[in-house]
This record gives C-alpha cells, sequence and structure tokens, in this order.
C-alpha cells in the first residue's frame, strides 16, 4: 500500500504557479479557475450574460453598446472565442478573460462568445476540440434561417462577419474548428467569413526552433504538458499539435478566407506560428495570411496588461480584422 500511495504522489507535470498534475490523476490549479459574474461594465457599457449549451458546454457572451446608420441598427461582427491555457487551465468565466473579453468587445464593436470546454487531464483530447465544436454549431444556429434563440445573436449579430479566435491553446482550437468546417459544414449555410484570429498558438513539432532559446524550461514544459493533455498522443508531430505534420489534413482545407497570426517575440512557440504562417502559404490555400509580431514580449502578455501600449497594437489589429 506504501508503494501505491508513493505512485500516487508522482508528478507528471509541475509548472511553476500554474498547476500540478499527479500520475494518479490528480491535479491541483493554483488560477483561473474562479468565476466572476456576468454584468454590465460600467466603463465600457459591454454587457456580458451566460448560457449553457449542454452539460459539459457553456458560453459567456458579450454586447458592446449598439450604434445607429442612417437610421437603423448597425449589426456587429461575430467571435467565438476558445481561452488558452494549455488545455488545462482556467475557465471562460474567470477574472482574466472577463476582464481582456470586455475590453477588447468594446474596442472592436463586436460580439463575443466565449467558450468554457472541458480541461484535461480529467477530460483528455478530444473532448476540448468537441466541445468547442458544439458551441461553434451553436453560435451558427443563430444565422439567418436558423432556429437559434439568443437574441443578442439573432438580432445584433452579422453573420457575414463570423470570426473565430482564440489565444495559445486556443488559437489551435481555432484553427482545428476551420479545418473541420470544411468537410462537416456549419448549420444553415454559416460560414466561418471574416476569418480566424490566433494569438501565441500552442503549435509544435519535431526539432528544435530558434525561439525556444528564450525559455529552454518552459519548451520543455509545453512538451510535456501536451502528453498530459492527449495521453494516445503520437508526439510532437501528432497532427493535433503539429499542422504541418507529414499525415496531417492539408492546410489548404482552412474553411475561411484569412487568417490573422498575433506573435510575441520572446515566446518560445513563436516560431511555431512562423512556420504555420509559411505552410499555410505554401500549401495552396487562397485566403491571405496577416502577421502582427510584437518585440520584447512573451506567451499571452497581453493578458497580464491588456491596457499597454503593444497589448492595445495588438488589440487593434484584431479589431481591424473583425470589422472587414
Amino acid at each position: 500500500m506504501a508503494g501505491s500511495g508513493a505512485s500516487d504522489d508522482e508528478v507528471a507535470l509541475e509548472i511553476e504557479h500554474c498547476i500540478r498534475v499527479f500520475k494518479s490523476g490528480r491535479v491541483e490549479r493554483y488560477f483561473g479557475s474562479d468565476p466572476v459574474p456576468a454584468c454590465t461594465d460600467a466603463g465600457t457599457g459591454v454587457a456580458s450574460k451566460d448560457r449553457t449549451i449542454s452539460p459539459d458546454v457553456a458560453v459567456r457572451l458579450y454586447l458592446p453598446p449598439l450604434a445607429t446608420e442612417g437610421g437603423d441598427e448597425k449589426k456587429l461582427p461575430v467571435l467565438v472565442y476558445f481561452h488558452g491555457g494549455g488545455f488545462v487551465l482556467h475557465t471562460a468565466f474567470n477574472a482574466v478573460f472577463h476582464a481582456y473579453l470586455t475590453s477588447l468587445a468594446a474596442r472592436a464593436r463586436a460580439i463575443v462568445v466565449s467558450v468554457d470546454y472541458r480541461l484535461a487531464p480529467e477530460h483528455p483530447l478530444p473532448a476540448a476540440y468537441d466541445d468547442s465544436w458544439r458551441a461553434l454549431r451553436w453560435v451558427a444556429s443563430h444565422a439567418p434561417g436558423g432556429a437559434g434563440e439568443e437574441p443578442w445573436l439573432t438580432d445584433h449579430g452579422d453573420f457575414s462577419r463570423l470570426s473565430l479566435g482564440g489565444e495559445s491553446a486556443g488559437a489551435n482550437i481555432a484553427h482545428h474548428l476551420a479545418m473541420r468546417a470544411g468537410p462537416e459544414g456549419l448549420p444553415h449555410g454559416a460560414t466561418i467569413s471574416s476569418g480566424i484570429v490566433l494569438v501565441h498558438p500552442y503549435f509544435l513539432g519535431h526539432g528544435k526552433v530558434p525561439s525556444e532559446d528564450s525559455d529552454p524550461v518552459m519548451a520543455e514544459n509545453v512538451v510535456k504538458m501536451w502528453r498530459v493533455v492527449c495521453p494516445q498522443t503520437t508526439g510532437v508531430d501528432d497532427p493535433w499539435i503539429n499542422p504541418l505534420a507529414a499525415g496531417a489534413p492539408t492546410m489548404r482545407g482552412l474553411a475561411c478566407r484569412r487568417v490573422l497570426m498575433c506573435l510575441a517575440e520572446t515566446d518560445v512557440v513563436r516560431d511555431r506560428g512562423r512556420a504555420y504562417c509559411d505552410g499555410l502559404k505554401a500549401s495552396g490555400w487562397a485566403g491571405q495570411v496577416d502577421l502582427l509580431e510584437v518585440a520584447g514580449q512573451g506567451h499571452c502578455f497581453h493578458l497580464g496588461n491588456f491596457t499597454c501600449d503593444d497589448a492595445v497594437r495588438q488589440d487593434d489589429a484584431i479589431a481591424r480584422f473583425l470589422n472587414l
């Protein structure tokens, strides 16, 4: 029995101040799990509300103040957003993402639908992908002709400007949902018409890349983390974590016409994002890739201070992208 207890306490993954995962399956999360209530933000006027889609999936919607054009209400772009956290951390309802997405909805004048998906390792991949797909289909059910009943989407959403986006693991999810939308389609003829926003995406691959030298410990941890969240993985060239891997579906099938890639100079996965852009262009995909790289900043820097100059510049780029 003592031997069994010692094994239960063996650590499979530890990222300091973030998470500890034990081989027994026990998980200790040190931040990101506590929700804050939906509300109307006094500073921006952005309102938020929560909707439950299934026993496993919920969303928080953000609606900025409405505007008129020529006496008629001007409908708003719709961004379906997937939070980051390496598939193991955060909830769509925590203070970090609530504050950030309130700010982004105000800046972009867009409806944001933030998806709360199940986390690994309790729910290994592909749970997060499947939950996010369910949420995207729910959003698409509000397109013209659909049966969706959420008035913020039916009354105020412009489904000719539907986008997906997220940072880190959320950007990984956005990519895979755009790939899935091609062969499977979305309800009521909805399409990811505006494109996808990939902020500091969590992609890996074989061979070392220079950006990993910025933080060798973190570079090692993100590989360990992948094996925890996807225990059946074939490794860092699994198509779920490396869209450029041999055997991955051709990126020519990405079901959108534009991609905005946001990178940070000292992020360990920066060069994987660059390679994604190069691979997408080389695939024969017919769309447009825009790249924004912020100097002197690290992974998901904007979540720590979304009012700093670099975060504002990044969010201004996202706002322009969503409104085209």
